[in-house]
């Protein structure tokens, strides 16, 4: 009976329903909202109004760290679980519970900078995408948009984590970074990759019915340590994930073969993470989000990490980052900002470790800055942040470092860690899908 009724419900998933809003509505983009559908004034006290973010600077040289433009800001204030309860209305469950069970943890506040900009054709695309973007049922997929986020103007929580999975991240993009699971002792598994990303949905000028519902081709390759080097993960992501889903190869070396790997989705344990997070924790959330019923419940305004220039340089040691039990907070840096929250419950006939699922929104980027994960009694599971910058010679918002606490076990794993490699994420390399066929991976691997 239950394969009945979940065959039932993917068969229902293929059935559009449509979304789009009307050009009257979506000429408030550019006026009393931001060109990407954020609220344009501030709130008249802590959270300014939006005027166009960090403008493009194309001097940077493409893959350099960024100089922090906000390095002069003072701290408007510490809390600590000391005065957490002062300032409880804006903080979520999860950091409180980070507070109360970490005494030397702390969020430094500084002032709120509205920094996310993005190209000018970006923006355009977003207002194209208001008028004709279609969302499947149950949200297995989206019709009519291309290049940014589809839902400028949300109306439910499903198109709100759609314009995260979709939101720019520019065309291709490189680098090379440590990951590292750390125990509640401090003990640490590092491991160094290489990344590459095409983002075939932000290609320029491609219409809908040009993706052959692709999003992006992912290669990561292993670097260290030794036992593991070598090893290379492809995947070419999808944009109907239950009509078509992904697909993705394992290359091992001491088998000497690139090979499929179906489970690749929702609740597999994410083994480069010695299982502290699943597969759909990547990038904050991912992939086909059908086995959740998802409740947009509003906007708040939140103590969320924004800016996270200084953590993002390279005269920092992975050392200086990472410590038992929670990464360093002197190096982060949190901001009011308003977010959209997004609810997820499991739906009934379906098998996920998480039960409930929380995300809280930057409405200035469509990024998922913050997580709470709940097991199956309603317990905070996990936590995880979301630590983004502006690259300004994009410009674009994406993350620098995400880190995720497990608190059941005491650990954490933490990503994105490129401080010692003498470069961060570089957006100028030109990678198209032929760099991402199973045939280019398999003649790399026998170099």
């Amino acid at each position: 009976m239950k394969t009945l009724l979940v065959l039932g419900a993917a068969l229902s998933l293929a059935l559009p329903v449509q979304a789009a809003i009307s050009a009257k509505e979506a000429e408030r983009l550019g006026k009393d909202l931001t060109p990407v559908g954020a609220e344009k004034l501030g709130n008249g006290r802590d959270i300014p109004a939006w005027t166009g973010g960090l403008k493009q600077d194309t001097s940077h040289v493409p893959g350099a760290f960024h100089k922090d433009p906000f390095a002069g800001d003072k701290r408007v204030m510490r809390i600590d679980a000391s005065n957490m309860e002062q300032h409880k209305e804006r903080l979520t469950e999860g950091q409180m519970e980070m507070l109360k069970r970490f005494p030397d943890y702390y969020f430094d506040i500084y002032p709120t900078h509205r920094s996310a900009s993005y190209p000018q054709y970006v923006y355009d695309a977003i207002k194209t995408n208001a008028t004709r973007a279609g969302l499947m049922k149950y949200g297995a997929g989206v019709t009519g948009a291309t290049m940014s986020s589809p839902f400028p103007i949300p109306e439910n929580g499903l198109e709100v984590l759609w314009n995260h999975t979709l939101r720019f991240r520019g065309h291709s993009m490189t680098y090379t970074a440590v990951a590292s699971s750390v125990t509640e002792g401090g003990q640490r598994m590092d491991a160094l990759r290489d990344y590459e990303y095409f983002f075939q949905y932000s290609v320029p000028g491609a219409q809908p019915e040009d993706l052959d519902n692709k999003i992006f081709f992912l290669k990561r390759k292993t670097l260290a340590p030794a036992q593991m080097a070598g090893s290379i993960t492809l995947v070419h992501e999808t944009l109907d994930q239950v009509r078509s889903p992904r697909k993705s190869w394992i290359y091992v070396p001491g088998q000497r073969r690139l090979r499929r790997t179906p489970d690749l989705a929702y609740d597999t344990a994410d083994i480069n993470t010695n299982s502290i997070r699943t597969v759909d924790q990547v990038d904050m959330f991912n992939g086909a989000p059908d086995y959740y019923e998802w409740e947009l419940k509003g906007k708040r305004e939140v103590y969320i990490p924004y800016n996270a220039y200084r953590v993002h340089q390279g005269d920092l040691k992975v050392d200086d980052i990472l410590k038992a039990r929670h990464i360093n907070p002197e190096y982060l840096r949190y901001e009011a900002h308003r977010v959209w929250v997004v609810e997820a419950k499991l739906r009934v006939g379906y098998s996920h470790r998480y039960s409930t699922r929380r995300y809280y929104v930057d409405e200035d980027s469509w990024s998922i800055i913050y997580a709470e994960e709940y097991d199956a009694d309603g317990k905070l599971w996990q936590v995880t942040e979301a630590h983004t910058v502006n690259f300004f010679e994009n410009p674009l918002v994406y993350t620098t470092l995400e880190v995720t606490y497990d608190m059941e076990s005491g650990r954490y794993f933490a990503e994105g860690l490129d401080n010692e490699r003498g470069s961060t994420l570089n957006f100028s390399n030109q990678l198209n899908a032929d760099d991402f066929s199973p045939n280019a991976i398999r003649r790399e691997a026998v170099r």
